[in-house]
């Protein structure tokens, strides 16, 4: 039941005489629902509560209501002297734990004659005979719930406006609708603790004192929910799980109990000091299997203990669970590290697409062997550093096992690949000579140089070994195959591939890898304009950014959602997003794209400083070429680099040549819609004949709003005025709904942009803005532009929850549960 409803039930049980008691857990909410009962049950409220630190003063609780002294030592007489007060209005006391034997005395000769409505925090110390006494003369005896999803999210989101969607979750998750925990929790997670008075320690002092009321088994039992993170079963919690479940503290899941707010218990498990947490993590360490058991034995300090059950919960573990307990035991502190260890660890990690970790277990002052050579020349060359891997593998000689040399022989390919593209072709005829049947590695190895070189057969030679059973091979040829894709414009392809790596991923938590290939297909979609999905690839790009990524994946991701933001008007979002993170090509371009969009050319106008061949070389160019005409350069550009995807090269060459855009756009139509619609407008504001380019522009003009480009759509309108054509498309108007012109003006209002460059964004006027502006005002009933602002983004927000509803999700839901 909610809040609202159970305030309006008790007052319904205040119509006439009697005792409604509210109970509840520390910052449940007790005293606001006081505040809500007493607003609905009407007439005059008496106020008053126990205090801690005067509980033993007569009638304190009952003085601070009806402000006079009482007769404190004659029990009916004291009632009968509230009674003569409080008349026909409703006595209100709040924390009842805290009030002294008279008070609690008179409350059941109270509710025979007044309106009486407590609050009663649990646990608490009231003997047992005076709860009896309070339930045989109540009313209503009321548990207060818990805020229910919706209002939980509202809570943290007023206290954290600007909170993550995963931050969010994460949230609402340890408060368990806690309305106190919600508030400490979202400003924890939206700016660290703040200053003293800001009442953040709310929580945690009234865990404390609540704590303080509870007996020791039930208190070790909370304290153990706060270390275990997860339900436990009632028999491992011990006698305490009872006292607990009568509290209201924690609740039944399945076959365990949990708390009902995880921040209440690991509160209490902080509350413990050193030498009991010590003792319940090795309690718990018995109880718990290997995994658990060695980061129990690791917090209590037993770090030999930790080591070997560490070991015995990775050989039954696969994948990234493996890969995390085996660098668990290497990182111990003061263990000393068997080296099959730190190989079996550099292993699954390198896997698991954690190379930097691979490298750092295999850093030792005692040599390894070769076996730990090749894998930390493995782990160095995924992490971008060719040349080390190169000089960590080259003195393993000739006479190691064909297994190594097969390994070694791989990273000096890919060595060379990576430093001298040219040479690694003679790398590869001798190292193909030397294996007639290469290893799967090598195999790998030797189809990336094809594809490197595009040489023919390289897309079925590394989707072959994509396929390959050793999970490292398979997923970085998968990635390579996912890259070169989307470097020849094959971005449908590149996406397909990409889940369908991500899919297998997921099954073996390679959380890392899985990153990657989410990304990227969430990038490849948003370059595609797949319109559909685009909302779904922002968010979960968006998620993406809020987490521990590789670098790989945080570059595609920020690209994606920055472009987005771009490219519908939100430049002053994409701008912060991108912050100083433009090292990757994709967030290089697209941070010079944004800077085009903006109208800064600029800061647009540098070609790329890197001269790989590729889709997005090309794309940086585009730009270029762009920012040049801008700002009324020349026409001469720089060379057109080599190794282009077509359409790319044909747009370059339209540039070059100032004719054959209108060629060039068809080329990217069906791949990357956005640079349809560029080549459309250069063809537009190029061609000397005006009905071809009105006939471009009306086109990127309609292709633009369909795919809600609102920036490229203004564009096109003011080169459309610029031929005379004055046009201002709207949606059918309908009672109060926005038009989307005027929805569209109004989030960049929300965004914080002023009037001018929302009219330059948009290609209308500064008074077009305003006109647009007031007539959101008139139809949300706003009375700023501020309050329009944030009123139509919760209508556009409500929108598209619906239409989310009904598309489904551009990604496959994770199951890594990370």
């Amino acid at each position: 039941m909610a809040s609202h409803d159970l305030a309006g039930l008790a007052a319904a049980h205040l119509r006439r005489p009697g005792l409604v008691v509210l109970t509840g857990a520390p910052g449940s909410g007790r005293t606001t629902l006081l505040r809500r009962v007493a607003a609905a049950a009407g007439g005059t409220a008496y106020a008053g509560g126990g205090l801690a630190m005067l509980a033993a003063v007569p009638a304190l609780a009952l003085s601070r209501a009806v402000r006079a002294r009482l007769p404190v030592h004659d029990v009916p007489l004291l009632a009968e002297a509230v009674r003569s007060r409080v008349r026909g209005g409703l006595l209100v006391l709040d924390d009842l734990q805290y009030a002294d034997t008279a008070t609690l005395a008179a409350l059941p000769h109270l509710a025979a004659h007044v309106r009486v409505v407590v609050a009663l925090r649990t646990p608490h110390r009231l003997p047992a005979d005076t709860v009896a006494a309070l339930r045989a003369a109540a009313t209503a005896w009321l548990d207060v719930p818990p805020l229910s999803p919706a209002d939980a999210a509202a809570l943290a989101r007023r206290t954290a406006p600007h909170l993550g969607d995963d931050a969010l979750a994460e949230v609402l998750a340890r408060a368990g609708g806690n309305p106190l925990a919600v508030t400490a929790l979202a400003r924890h997670a939206a700016g660290g603790r703040g200053a003293a008075d800001t009442g953040i320690d709310q929580v945690a002092y009234a865990i404390a004192t609540a704590l303080a009321d509870l007996p020791r088994p039930a208190r070790t039992a909370l304290a153990a929910l706060g270390l275990l993170g997860r339900p436990a079963p009632a028999a491992m919690l011990g006698p305490g799980a009872a006292v607990l479940h009568e509290a209201g503290l924690v609740e039944q899941a399945g076959d365990g109990i949990v708390p009902v707010s995880a921040y209440l218990a690991e509160t209490a498990a902080g509350l413990l000091d050193g030498d009991a947490r010590t003792e319940l993590h090795q309690a718990l360490a018995a109880l718990t299997p290997d995994a658990e058991a060695a980061r129990h034995l690791a917090a209590a300090g037993d770090h030999p203990g930790a080591y070997r059950r560490a070991l015995a919960g990775a050989d039954r573990a696969g994948g990234g669970d493996r890969a995390d307990l085996l660098l668990f035991a290497c990182e111990l502190p003061g263990v000393t590290v068997d080296p099959r260890v730190r190989l079996a660890a550099a292993d699954a990690l390198l896997a698991a697409g954690r190379p930097h970790a691979a490298a750092r277990v295999l850093t030792t002052a005692r040599p390894l062997g070769v076996e730990a050579d090749v894998l930390r020349g493995e782990a160095l060359l995924q992490g971008g550093d060719p040349a080390a891997a190169r000089d960590c593998v080259r003195p393993v000689p000739d006479a190691a096992s064909a297994t190594v040399v097969a390994a070694r022989d791989r990273i000096l390919l890919l060595a060379d690949l990576a430093t001298d593209p040219a040479g690694a072709l003679d790398t590869a005829d001798k190292i193909a000579a030397r294996h007639p049947v290469p290893a799967p590695g090598v195999a790998a190895a030797l189809a990336a140089v094809r594809a490197a070189h595009r040489t023919p057969g390289w897309e079925q030679a590394l989707a072959a070994a994509a396929g390959t059973a050793d999970p490292l091979t398979g997923r970085w040829s998968a990635w390579l195959l996912v890259e070169h894709l989307a470097a020849d414009g094959r971005l449908d392809d590149a996406a397909a591939t990409a889940r369908r790596a991500a899919d297998a991923c997921a099954g073996d938590l390679a959380y890392s890898w899985q990153t990657r290939f989410l990304a990227a297909a969430g990038w490849a979609d948003v370059l595609r304009g797949a319109t559909p999905a685009v909302d779904d690839v922002v968010r979960r790009s968006a998620d993406l950014t809020d987490r521990a990524l590789p670098a790989d994946a945080r570059g595609y991701a920020l690209a994606a959602t920055a472009l987005v933001e771009a490219d519908t008007g939100l430049l002053a979002a994409a701008r912060a997003r991108l912050g100083a993170d433009a090292a990757h090509p994709a967030t290089a371009w697209v941070a010079r794209e944004a800077a085009w969009l903006d109208g800064q050319p600029d800061r647009a106008a540098r070609a790329p400083d890197t001269a790989a061949p590729g889709l997005l070389t090309g794309l940086h160019h585009i730009t270029a070429r762009w920012a040049a005409y801008d700002a009324g350069a020349a026409a001469a550009g720089p060379a057109i680099p080599a190794a282009l995807p077509a359409a790319a090269r044909r747009t370059l060459t339209a540039w070059a040549t100032g004719t054959g855009f209108t060629a060039a756009a068809e080329a990217w139509a069906g791949t990357a819609l956005r640079e349809q619609i560029r080549c459309l407008l250069a063809a537009g504001l190029l061609d000397r004949d005006p009905h071809r380019a009105v006939d471009a522009l009306l086109q990127a003009e309609q292709l633009a709003d369909t795919a809600g480009l609102v920036v490229l759509a203004g564009r096109a309108r003011r080169g459309l005025r610029r031929h005379h054509v004055h046009r201002d498309i709207r949606s059918p108007r309908s009672g109060t709904q926005l038009t989307r012109r005027e929805a569209e003006v109004l989030r960049l209002v929300a965004a914080g942009e002023p009037t001018r460059r929302i009219a330059g964004q948009l290609g209308i006027s500064a008074e077009t803005v305003d006109t647009h502006i007031r007539a959101g005002m008139r139809k949300l009933g706003a009375r700023t532009r501020t309050e329009a602002a944030a009123l139509a983004m919760t209508q556009l927000e409500d929108a598209t929850a619906l239409d989310r509803a009904a598309v489904p999700s551009a990604f496959p839901d994770r199951e890594d549960g990370r």
